[in-house]
């Protein structure tokens, strides 16, 4: 008879701290103690990477620079003078907040970018206090400050939207940003210039 009513207890509990741990304010999906693909990023933990589709040959080849990007391979090939030189495995737009897909081009390089959007709210001492917040959601706590999510080798194609290195859960995570593992990111971006076209299709 006890067992029987630890059998029916345990998945209420097992439910109950389910709920609790995703209910703390960090999306474990989004979290950066999730093991990623293409290498580790930021405060992952070490392991063995995931990513059998990135790649790079682009180095020493001259040619006119593009980038084609598929939101449901989600993968970039990158092109010199029509030549496929580099892939990369990418994160893109969850959604409801889903990367915008036509031709564009890159209107802006910054290679250490913070977003003015997305990040943690931190105490004085760097403690993380609320993660993964939205400043034009998440009212911030009092004494705390917000500290953005880096973006290394941002490439800005649209107001609010770019390739950067970041998180590769594998499957699409992202506020809309494109994210790829940060050795495709700084082939990309030392590769691109200002004018370079984008075509990204569902």
């Amino acid at each position: 008879m006890l067992s029987s009513f630890y059998r029916t207890l345990l998945p209420a509990v097992s439910t109950a701290l389910l709920l609790l741990a995703a209910g703390c304010g960090e999306d474990p999906r989004f979290s950066t103690k999730t093991q990623y693909l293409g290498g580790m990023y930021g405060n992952a933990p070490a392991g063995p990477a995931h990513d059998t589709v990135s790649y790079w040959d682009g180095d020493g080849i001259e040619g006119k620079p593009s980038i084609k990007i598929s939101l449901g391979e989600q993968r970039a090939y990158f092109y010199k003078s029509g030549v496929l030189v580099g892939v990369s495995q990418l994160s893109t737009g969850r959604e409801g907040l889903n990367t915008p897909y036509g031709h564009f081009s890159i209107i802006q390089k910054d290679i250490n970018h913070v977003s003015s959007l997305f990040g943690d709210y931190v105490d004085s001492a760097g403690n993380v206090v609320v993660p993964n917040v939205d400043v034009t959601k998440d009212p911030k706590p009092p004494g705390a400050h917000f500290r953005g999510t880096p973006m290394p080798y941002f490439m800005r194609i649209v107001a609010g939207t770019g390739m950067h290195a970041g998180y590769l859960p594998g499957y699409p995570a992202s506020h809309g940003c494109i994210r790829m593992p940060e050795f495709m990111a700084e082939n990309f971006f030392k590769s691109v210039s200002t004018g370079t076209p984008v075509t990204i299709t569902n």
